[in-house]
Protein backbone atom coordinates (compact mmCIF):
# COMPACT_ATOMS: atom_id res chain seq x y z
CA UNK A 1 0.00 0.00 0.00
CA UNK A 2 1.28 3.39 -0.58
CA UNK A 3 1.45 5.85 1.68
CA UNK A 4 0.68 9.41 0.67
CA UNK A 5 2.15 12.62 2.53
CA UNK A 6 -0.29 14.88 4.52
CA UNK A 7 -0.90 18.26 2.07
CA UNK A 8 1.79 20.85 2.90
CA UNK A 9 1.40 24.83 2.24
CA UNK A 10 3.98 27.61 2.50
CA UNK A 11 2.61 28.55 6.20
CA UNK A 12 2.91 25.20 7.64
CA UNK A 13 6.44 24.61 10.39
CA UNK A 14 8.29 22.11 11.58
CA UNK A 15 6.51 23.19 15.26
CA UNK A 16 3.53 22.28 15.87
CA UNK A 17 0.43 24.94 15.90
CA UNK A 18 -1.64 25.21 19.02
CA UNK A 19 -5.94 26.01 18.75
CA UNK A 20 -6.80 29.83 19.83
CA UNK A 21 -10.41 29.32 18.99
CA UNK A 22 -12.54 28.87 22.05
CA UNK A 23 -14.50 26.34 22.65
CA UNK A 24 -17.20 28.54 22.51
CA UNK A 25 -16.44 30.32 19.51
CA UNK A 26 -16.47 27.35 17.36
CA UNK A 27 -19.89 26.26 18.60
CA UNK A 28 -21.37 30.04 17.30
CA UNK A 29 -19.33 29.27 13.45
CA UNK A 30 -20.75 25.94 13.72
CA UNK A 31 -24.51 27.29 14.29
CA UNK A 32 -24.28 28.20 10.51
CA UNK A 33 -24.25 25.05 9.31
CA UNK A 34 -27.53 23.75 8.75
CA UNK A 35 -27.45 20.30 10.21
CA UNK A 36 -30.45 17.36 10.53
CA UNK A 37 -31.73 16.36 13.81
CA UNK A 38 -31.88 12.81 15.04
CA UNK A 39 -32.32 10.39 18.38
CA UNK A 40 -29.69 8.14 18.61
CA UNK A 41 -31.19 5.21 20.96
CA UNK A 42 -29.96 2.22 22.19
CA UNK A 43 -30.76 -0.53 24.93
CA UNK A 44 -28.92 -0.97 27.96
CA UNK A 45 -27.54 -3.70 29.48
CA UNK A 46 -30.74 -4.52 31.63
CA UNK A 47 -32.80 -4.30 28.79
CA UNK A 48 -34.16 -0.48 29.08
CA UNK A 49 -34.60 1.71 25.84
CA UNK A 50 -32.33 5.23 26.24
CA UNK A 51 -32.28 7.49 23.48
CA UNK A 52 -30.82 11.55 23.24
CA UNK A 53 -31.16 14.10 20.33
CA UNK A 54 -28.01 14.52 18.23
CA UNK A 55 -26.89 16.94 15.54
CA UNK A 56 -23.52 15.41 15.31
CA UNK A 57 -24.25 12.48 12.68
CA UNK A 58 -22.95 11.76 9.37
CA UNK A 59 -22.17 9.25 6.93
CA UNK A 60 -19.07 7.34 6.25
CA UNK A 61 -19.39 5.01 3.82
CA UNK A 62 -21.48 2.76 1.43
CA UNK A 63 -19.30 -0.67 1.26
CA UNK A 64 -19.72 -1.19 3.82
CA UNK A 65 -22.65 1.21 5.14
CA UNK A 66 -21.14 3.10 7.77
CA UNK A 67 -22.79 6.40 9.46
CA UNK A 68 -20.76 8.11 12.68
CA UNK A 69 -22.18 10.20 15.39
CA UNK A 70 -20.14 11.66 18.44
CA UNK A 71 -21.30 12.20 21.74
CA UNK A 72 -19.84 14.45 24.48
CA UNK A 73 -17.68 12.66 27.04
CA UNK A 74 -19.68 14.33 30.16
CA UNK A 75 -22.55 12.28 29.02
CA UNK A 76 -23.24 10.02 31.90
CA UNK A 77 -24.47 7.34 29.53
CA UNK A 78 -21.34 7.07 27.14
CA UNK A 79 -20.89 3.36 28.26
CA UNK A 80 -24.07 2.29 27.65
CA UNK A 81 -23.44 2.83 23.56
CA UNK A 82 -20.42 1.26 24.55
CA UNK A 83 -21.50 -1.89 25.80
CA UNK A 84 -25.21 -1.95 23.30
CA UNK A 85 -23.25 -3.28 20.77
CA UNK A 86 -25.09 -0.89 18.73
CA UNK A 87 -27.57 1.94 18.62
CA UNK A 88 -30.24 3.17 15.89
CA UNK A 89 -29.98 6.59 14.03
CA UNK A 90 -33.58 7.89 13.53
CA UNK A 91 -33.88 10.83 11.78
CA UNK A 92 -36.33 13.08 12.74
CA UNK A 93 -39.15 14.75 10.74
CA UNK A 94 -40.18 18.66 12.07
CA UNK A 95 -43.61 17.36 12.94
CA UNK A 96 -41.44 15.83 15.89
CA UNK A 97 -40.42 18.95 17.62
CA UNK A 98 -41.87 17.92 21.13
CA UNK A 99 -40.14 14.29 20.80
CA UNK A 100 -36.97 16.15 19.74
CA UNK A 101 -36.89 17.93 22.53
CA UNK A 102 -38.24 15.32 25.13
CA UNK A 103 -35.23 13.53 23.99
CA UNK A 104 -32.74 16.56 24.54
CA UNK A 105 -34.30 17.67 28.21
CA UNK A 106 -31.94 16.44 31.21
CA UNK A 107 -33.54 14.12 33.17
CA UNK A 108 -36.89 13.40 31.37
CA UNK A 109 -38.53 9.61 31.32
CA UNK A 110 -38.11 10.21 27.07
CA UNK A 111 -39.69 6.37 26.55
CA UNK A 112 -42.70 7.13 28.16
CA UNK A 113 -45.67 8.32 25.79
CA UNK A 114 -43.62 6.82 22.87
CA UNK A 115 -44.25 5.39 20.29
CA UNK A 116 -41.27 2.41 19.37
CA UNK A 117 -40.29 -0.95 18.90
CA UNK A 118 -37.49 -3.31 19.18
CA UNK A 119 -35.52 -3.55 15.93
CA UNK A 120 -34.17 -6.37 14.31
CA UNK A 121 -31.22 -5.52 15.68
CA UNK A 122 -32.56 -5.44 19.39
CA UNK A 123 -32.35 -1.37 19.77
CA UNK A 124 -35.26 0.84 20.33
CA UNK A 125 -36.94 2.26 16.97
CA UNK A 126 -38.32 5.26 17.36
CA UNK A 127 -42.34 5.38 15.21
CA UNK A 128 -42.43 8.94 13.93
CA UNK A 129 -39.19 8.99 12.97
CA UNK A 130 -38.15 9.84 8.86
CA UNK A 131 -35.70 7.17 8.66
CA UNK A 132 -34.70 5.14 11.21
CA UNK A 133 -30.88 3.41 10.63
CA UNK A 134 -29.98 0.21 12.62
CA UNK A 135 -26.30 -0.28 13.65
CA UNK A 136 -23.86 -2.68 14.83
CA UNK A 137 -20.75 -0.98 16.61
CA UNK A 138 -18.44 -0.92 13.94
CA UNK A 139 -15.76 1.68 16.23
CA UNK A 140 -15.36 4.34 18.37
CA UNK A 141 -13.04 7.01 17.74
CA UNK A 142 -11.45 9.55 20.14
CA UNK A 143 -12.33 13.11 19.12
CA UNK A 144 -11.56 15.31 22.16
CA UNK A 145 -14.28 16.27 24.33
CA UNK A 146 -16.38 13.51 22.45
CA UNK A 147 -16.61 9.83 21.86
CA UNK A 148 -17.26 8.89 17.96
CA UNK A 149 -19.10 6.02 17.29
CA UNK A 150 -19.38 4.27 13.87
CA UNK A 151 -22.17 1.87 13.02
CA UNK A 152 -22.64 -0.94 10.36
CA UNK A 153 -25.67 -0.08 9.47
CA UNK A 154 -28.03 -3.38 9.74
CA UNK A 155 -31.61 -2.40 8.59
CA UNK A 156 -33.16 1.09 7.33
CA UNK A 157 -37.12 2.13 7.55
CA UNK A 158 -38.34 5.24 5.72
CA UNK A 159 -41.04 6.69 7.02
CA UNK A 160 -42.55 10.16 5.60
CA UNK A 161 -42.75 13.63 6.26
CA UNK A 162 -40.01 16.88 5.83
CA UNK A 163 -36.89 16.64 7.98
CA UNK A 164 -36.13 19.00 11.14
CA UNK A 165 -33.01 20.58 11.44
CA UNK A 166 -31.27 22.85 13.24
CA UNK A 167 -29.29 26.48 11.54
CA UNK A 168 -27.89 28.92 14.31
CA UNK A 169 -29.51 27.17 17.90
CA UNK A 170 -32.75 26.62 17.00
CA UNK A 171 -34.87 24.10 15.45
CA UNK A 172 -36.26 24.52 11.53
CA UNK A 173 -38.62 22.83 9.25
CA UNK A 174 -37.46 22.45 5.15
CA UNK A 175 -40.42 21.34 3.28
CA UNK A 176 -39.84 17.99 1.32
Amino acid sequence: METVAPFETETQSDSPQTATVAGQQLRDAMGSFLTGVTIVTARSEDGTPYGLTVNSFNSVSLDPPLVLWSLDLKNNRTDLFRSAKGFTVNIMPASSESLIRKFAAADADRFNDTIWYWGVSKQPVLDEALTSLECRLWAEYPGGDHAIFVGEVIDIRHGQGSPAAYFKGRLSAFPE
